[in-house]
């Protein structure tokens, strides 16, 4: 019997599945350096552009996330509150 022979199913089916693509890392790197270069404009823009999406799924029926506060509307107050504090520090510097 060969080696490829001897593999089996199990193995063959590992073999077919793509490597994950850790996307969000690199992701998440790219907003920190724009938040690092922008300052607070860059907070206060990735909060509205966050609010404007979660609105639009609450309005479509979105009642649970995968965000880590699960609940739609606190994560609307969330990311309220965070585009507030951006503008604020935009504003004031």
């Amino acid at each position: 019997m060969t080696a490829d022979e001897n593999r089996g199913v199990y193995y063959e089916e590992a073999a077919r599945q793509p490597p994950h693509d850790p996307l969000n890392l690199c992701i998440f790197a790219t907003v920190a350096v724009l938040t690092w270069l922008i300052g607070p404009w860059a907070v206060a823009g990735f909060a509205v552009l966050g609010f404007v999406g979660y609105w639009r799924a609450w309005r479509k029926g979105l009642r649970r996330s995968n965000c880590w506060l699960r609940d739609t509307r606190l994560v609307l107050l969330y990311l309220a509150a965070l585009g507030a504090v951006g503008i604020f520090a935009a504003v004031r510097t």
